[in-house]
């Protein structure tokens, strides 16, 4: 063997315990194996014991006598079969004691191999080392394949947020196009997100499908993209026939979330394309562009609508100035901008004073 390989055994040699009531089979056994192995010693089963489970992951093998004081070796294997430890150590009884009960109850608890005394040094020596690379290639293949489906994981957490980027570029490309920042889908995914966290109408929802919601919230109103830039950027009230047509973006919205097979493939496309279409259906039927009425509207279709409304009156658009945070709240609770679910605006206005935190103005 080279110098280098010889160097590299002794600097990764594993630990092997040895539990033997007899100082003279312990030194006879660590005489075989002190050369590949680093030796530890238990004087009877409880100790070894002790010791196993103090530091498991310390040990690459256990040789184990039968007949001991205070624990036998076969009390000592029923107690590492209960630790789940028989699988991860490779555990040997080396035995005067042969008798068919006594093998069957080692290899019944896990044994991997049983030696009788006396040992022939080449034989135990092979027959144990050969259980031992087992049990390091079992552990070695096992390692690599968790580190597989870490890197597995970790490509799929790119793929998702890149996605998660395109969905958010695209929104904000359009709200660009309306003469908005991109703000505005910050806020109402912002909106969403915390309204569904923060009261009773998250109840039955998991994280990941409050995060799917607060996704798909910000692709509102990409159907604006079909809507002509003469109506779309118009600075004054739109006519009733350029109000039609803006009303289409409803539609659009979901035709076009309908052709994205990625998108379909994704838990955000359910609710994705629920919003874009039913974003501006009101509780009392009469909104657009089905009708829809009272729980006909789904919960993050309503949550959406009142969360767009309330963004809509708070900020600055091309035709009209940011309302005040008291006129705000009048123009929803009275109705002004459609009607909403009682218990949405118990829910939202619950909690509208953290929401209003949005748009106060920076502090210096």
């Amino acid at each position: 063997m080279a110098l280098r390989d010889r160097l590299l055994r002794k600097t990764n040699k594993g630990c092997m315990l040895i539990v033997d009531d007899d100082e003279i089979n312990r030194a006879i056994i660590a005489n075989v194996f002190e050369s590949e192995y680093t030796i530890d010693e238990a004087e009877d089963g409880r100790i070894g014991l002790q010791k196993i489970l103090s530091h498991p992951e310390k040990y690459t093998a256990v040789l184990l006598d039968v007949m001991m004081p205070n624990m036998d070796g076969i009390e000592v294997l029923q107690n590492l079969r209960s630790s789940d430890l028989l699988e991860k150590i490779p555990v040997f009884l080396i035995t005067a004691e042969a008798s068919s009960k006594t093998l069957n109850d080692a290899y019944d608890l896990g044994v991997m191999d049983v030696i009788l005394k006396p040992v022939t040094p080449y034989i135990v020596n092979r027959r144990i080392n050969s259980v031992v690379e087992l049990f390091k290639a079992r552990k070695a293949l096992a390692d690599r394949v968790v580190a597989q489906d870490m890197e597995l994981v970790e490509k799929a957490q790119k793929i998702i947020e890149l996605n998660h980027g395109l969905i958010e570029a695209l929104s904000t490309a359009i709200e660009f196009r309306n003469g908005e920042s991109g703000e505005h889908v910050r806020r109402i995914h912002d909106i969403t997100k915390y309204v569904f966290e923060k009261t009773e109408l998250g109840n039955g929802l998991s994280a990941e499908e409050i995060q799917n919601i607060a996704l798909a919230s910000i692709m509102h109103d990409v159907g604006k993209i079909a809507i002509p830039d003469n109506i779309l950027g118009k600075p004054g009230r739109l006519t009733p026939e350029e109000y039609e047509i803006m009303k289409t973006h409803t539609v659009q919205g979901g035709l076009l979330l309908d052709k994205i097979p990625q998108l379909k493939d994704s838990g955000v496309y359910e609710y994705a394309y629920d919003i874009a279409r039913h974003h501006h259906e009101r509780w009392d039927g009469r909104g657009y562009p089905d009708k829809l009425k009272g729980d006909e509207i789904s919960l993050w279709a309503q949550v959406v609508s009142i969360a767009d409304v309330y963004d809509a009156l708070s900020c600055k658009r091309c035709y009209k100035d940011a309302f005040p945070r008291e006129k705000v709240i009048s123009m929803i609770k009275g109705g002004e901008c459609g009607t909403f679910s009682p218990k949405l605006l118990e829910c939202f206005f619950a909690v509208e004073d953290d929401l209003s935190e949005y748009y106060a103005a920076p502090k210096e």
